[in-house]
């Protein structure tokens, strides 16, 4: 067995976007994974035949992160194939090429081409496709100019891309970049007379659209706003032959995230947020023809309806609720694991997974399931599921588990002053050596509404090679336990310090192994900010490596893509109702208390916990004659861990490791 090297993760395949075909008997996907030396991602669709049980690689343009089935066998998807197209996505022109490929084999052809930005795409007939596409009212009208006329247009509008004028928040957004006037908008496109017919008006978001099994209603759910975005959204049908849009919220406030048709009714999933703020865990809710709302979810259900178990080792997008036959299909967070779970119609939960780990996405076809997992220490493979049985159909990660040293995770458990069991973990160093003395490393999760769990995690297994011990846990704050647990509103830098501080305790009490005088913590977003925190309020720790990080929740409150709702929200105030309360609860209060050398890493571009809170907190540690170090990184955002460029990736755990060996080493 070798050891697991920093940049092993750059040969990782990452799978997302899993679909069935209409008749079942095969499933598309698409793969990704790294090219280190073009410093980019190279994502192709792949095949996987249910009746030959094997997987082909479809396309081999490494650029195709999307699609959906045409046909049984006919592939439809986006992508930039011919030289002219892409100079002319080079100029600042808006389109999308749509392509069509036989699973059978042969080469990709395009086949009609959308005058906008295609962010997802449906078939309603042959010659008419329900459509979402970005829509930015300050942007010049192409169609139907000459090519002349095009370039003098594009070139005027790239003399306006030396400004940007804001007239509303967010005026921005993490991976987006400036959002000021763009939305997320829903049209009908028909292929034959090549026109658009917009459903949704240039002010209005869309977030989620399905069609119905006719293919004569959409449902869906947007955000209507001019100068400031709402927390609430509403619920709309759209009558495709009437090409009426009809208003179906039943509830105001309320936070729809999902709607789809369950037979010939409307099920959707929200919260109306009155009792635990905007991270609310949802109810499942079904609205009859008549409107009458039943819902369907127990009072006592308190799960968040999404995958939080927190993992390195992803990329793309997949789906994680979908309505099949007469069951809605939804995922949940339970404790340290993700499940597949389905509910009927009369409100009767099935959970379908019961094995630990992760759900990275699945799909559904006639009861049977599909889906990308995470189990034990493997990466992500395709599953099938089959009466709870578990069958592993690839194996494009398994060299890592066959010829690689990996650390299994050891649980400790244990209890709050208030008698609350909290979870949590240690990695062992690989090749442990219980005579030795070892530095250990305290990692905490972002969110803070995530959780870790027992499944891969890069960087940590990269540490236990390095002969760290690495241990971790799920504080108060965190998700999988409820509503209650993780409402930590006006309380950041409290009760989840106290759990942490404690779990640091009991680890170094029940492991002597590990040399409490060489102790380093680290954590990116929520967890940069707890990492900033805990600088201030202990000398324990000998180094600390804060990551993408908040310091300062009066300057995060207006200048941060969710700051001015995220913060009324989470910290229970705003600077104009109690400003002391935001600045107490602010680590860089207590900046001149750190004396630990701290190590900073922000992105340039990421507008969630941005530059200027990372810079705050570097300059009063400088002021303060306390080593330290920022490292920024061009080009990234807030995702710079998880999607970064690679060689950025490599460089950024490369940094973070320097720096603990430098100062426990």
């Amino acid at each position: 067995m070798e050891k697991l090297l920093l940049e092993d993760f750059t040969k990782y395949k990452f799978l997302s976007n899993i679909k069935y075909s209409p008749k079942g008997d095969k499933i598309a996907f698409t793969l990704h994974r790294m090219d280190l030396e073009e410093n980019k991602y190279l994502s192709n669709i792949y095949v996987y035949d249910l009746k030959g049980k094997d997987s082909m690689k479809l396309t081999s343009n490494d650029s195709e992160n999307s699609f959906i089935f045409k046909d049984n066998d006919t592939l439809l998807f986006p992508t930039i194939r011919d030289e002219k197209d892409k100079k002319r996505k080079e100029k600042g022109e808006d389109f999308t090429p749509f392509y069509e490929i036989s699973l059978k084999g042969g080469e990709a052809n395009k086949i009609f081409e959308i005058p906008l930005n295609v962010l997802d795409i449906k078939i309603i007939d042959d010659q008419n496709y329900l459509l979402l596409a970005l829509y930015d009212i300050n942007k010049p009208n192409l169609k139907n100019l000459s090519k002349e006329e095009k370039e003098k247009v594009l070139e005027k509008y790239k003399e306006e891309k030396d400004y940007e004028v804001l007239d509303e928040i967010p005026f921005w957004s993490n991976g987006q970049g400036f959002t000021n006037k763009k939305r997320a908008r829903l049209y009908i496109y028909n292929i034959k007379e090549d026109e658009l017919t917009p459903i949704t008006d240039h002010f209005t978001n869309v977030s989620c659209f399905n069609l119905n099994k006719d293919k004569s209603q959409v449902v869906l759910i947007a955000n209507s706003f001019i100068d400031k975005m709402k927390l609430s959204n509403d619920l709309y049908i759209y009558h495709i032959k009437e090409k009426h849009l009809e208003k179906i919220t039943h509830e105001e406030p309320f936070s729809y995230s999902y709607a789809d048709f369950l037979e010939d009714e409307i099920i959707f999933v929200g919260s109306n947020m009155k009792s635990y703020g905007i991270n609310e865990n949802p109810h499942i809710y079904l609205m009859k023809g008549n409107r009458d709302i039943n819902m369907l979810t127990p009072t006592d259900f308190d799960y968040s309806l999404y995958n939080s178990v927190g993992s390195d080792c992803r990329y793309g997008n997949s789906t994680s609720i979908k309505v099949d036959g007469k069951y809605l299909y939804f995922v949940t967070t339970e404790y340290d694991s993700s499940f597949i779970n389905r509910i009927n119609r009369n409100g009767d939960i099935e959970k379908l997974t019961i094995e630990k780990g992760s759900i990275d996405g699945f799909d559904v076809f006639d009861e049977k399931i599909i889906f990308i997992g995470l189990r034990g220490l493997k990466l992500q493979e395709l599953y099938a599921l089959n009466n709870y049985k578990e069958k592993q159909l690839t194996n494009f990660n398994e060299w890592v588990v066959e010829n690689k040293k990996l650390s299994t995770p050891e649980k400790i458990n244990f209890e709050t002053e208030n008698g609350i069991n909290i979870e949590g973990w240690i990695l062992k160093p690989v090749d442990f050596d219980e005579n030795k003395k070892y530095p250990g490393i305290l990692d905490i999760h972002g969110g803070p509404k995530t959780v870790y769990g027992e499944v891969f995690f890069h960087e940590m297994q990269y540490w236990a090679n390095e002969g760290y011990v690495v241990f971790f846990c799920n504080p108060r704050g965190s998700d999988g336990r409820g509503n209650e647990f993780a409402d930590i509103r006006g309380k950041y830098g409290t009760i989840d310090y106290d759990d942490i501080m404690k779990f640091t305790d009991i680890v170094l009490e029940k492991y002597p192994f590990i040399d409490e005088d060489r102790l380093g913590v680290t954590g990116g977003s929520y967890g940069g900010f707890m990492t900033n925190w805990i600088i201030g309020h202990t000398k324990r720790f000998k180094a600390a490596a804060s990551q993408r990080s908040i310091s300062n929740w009066i300057s995060k409150f207006a200048t941060t893509d969710i700051g001015y709702f995220f913060v009324e929200d989470q910290q229970a105030s705003t600077p104009w109702k109690d400003v002391e309360k935001l600045w107490f609860h602010s680590p860089l209060k207590y900046a001149d208390k750190v004396v630990t050398p701290t190590l900073f890493i922000h992105s340039e571009e990421d507008y969630r916990c941005w530059l200027a809170e990372g810079l705050q907190m570097f300059t009063s540690l400088k002021y303060h004659g306390v080593e330290s170090k920022l490292v920024l990184f061009k080009g990234e955002n807030h995702e710079l861990s998880r999607s970064g460029k690679p060689k950025h990736r490599v460089r950024r755990l490369k940094e973070i490791t320097q720096w603990f060996n430098k100062h426990l080493k």
